[in-house]
């Protein structure tokens, strides 16, 4: 009598290949990316000239006419602020809309199908999100040093509090895709919620010239804190401690990236 391999004996949805899906795991992360670099007018080239037409708008109509801010003139002021919050728009932007897509167009059963666990799930779409980031920031970057000079003084504290916005971003537009079921709910997430963050924490102004009412708002966004650590590591100069600012969206971050990791293991809004 012959008796099954040993290795065959193995429970009902047991995992072959270990404790990761290394190859699953790539294989999002590769499509996350793809997906963005496909159309790269849309996604790499356009931030560029918002952002280009936001430094000319700002500069023509408030540069000549504003002084000194922190020690820099506005111009420079203003250019790490608009460097950042495009940043996180664009990481926001390819996890939400890969999400609400796949589950407007009925494909999101593609990506729950295959034996990919939530964490593994989380990072391949966090990988997506944080590669247009950063790749959105580099191009950024490079037009700044290019149109006024600049030259990153702190470049670690840019490159950690960049990755780290993207991060954060990215799971904030995980957890909206998975809210949202359609595109209006999508732009309205993005409309008040995500554009307000951004516009209100210091993206053109410092906030020691807020009433104290405001000054205390603004600390208790995150993405002021990112905006402040960028402007530390592109100019060196910025509104609160760059350690406290990192410890903050640190936190934040991770608690986002937790609550996306319970949907996404639970499949929440996901499974029909």
């Amino acid at each position: 009598m012959t008796h099954a391999p040993e290795t065959a004996l193995q429970p009902m949805g047991a995992r072959r290949f270990g404790r990761v899906n290394w190859l699953g795991l790539w294989t999002l992360a590769l499509r996350e990316n793809r997906r963005f670099l496909a159309v790269w007018t849309q996604t790499l080239l356009a931030p560029l000239v918002t952002a280009a037409l936001f430094m000319v708008i700002f500069s023509l109509a408030i540069g000549p006419h504003r002084g000194a801010v922190m020690g820099v003139d506005f111009t420079t002021f203003i250019a790490p602020g608009i460097l950042m919050m495009t940043v996180i728009q664009n990481a926001f932007a390819n996890t939400s809309s890969s999400v609400v897509i796949s589950k407007v167009q009925g494909n999101i059963v593609d990506t729950l199908m295959p034996p990919l666990s939530g964490g593994e799930l989380l990072l391949g779409y966090l990988a997506g999100g944080v590669g247009r980031g950063v790749l959105v920031a580099g191009v950024i970057a490079a037009g700044l040093w290019a149109g006024l000079g600049l030259v990153p003084e702190q470049p670690l504290w840019l490159i950690v509090f960049v990755v780290l916005g993207a991060t954060l971003m990215s799971a904030v537009g995980l957890v909206a895709g998975i809210f949202a079921n359609k595109f209006d709910q999508m732009a309205a997430i993005t409309n008040f919620v995500v554009t307000p963050l951004a516009f209100l924490s210091g993206t053109f102004y410092s906030v020691e010239a807020l009433p104290p009412t405001l000054f205390a708002i603004s600390h208790v966004n995150p993405v002021f804190y990112l905006i402040d650590g960028v402007r530390y590591g592109m100019i060196g100069v910025s509104d609160s401690a760059p350690l406290l600012g990192l410890g903050v969206a640190g936190a934040v971050t991770l608690a986002v990236c937790v609550i996306a990791w319970v949907m996404l293991a639970r499949g929440t809004r996901l499974k029909v």
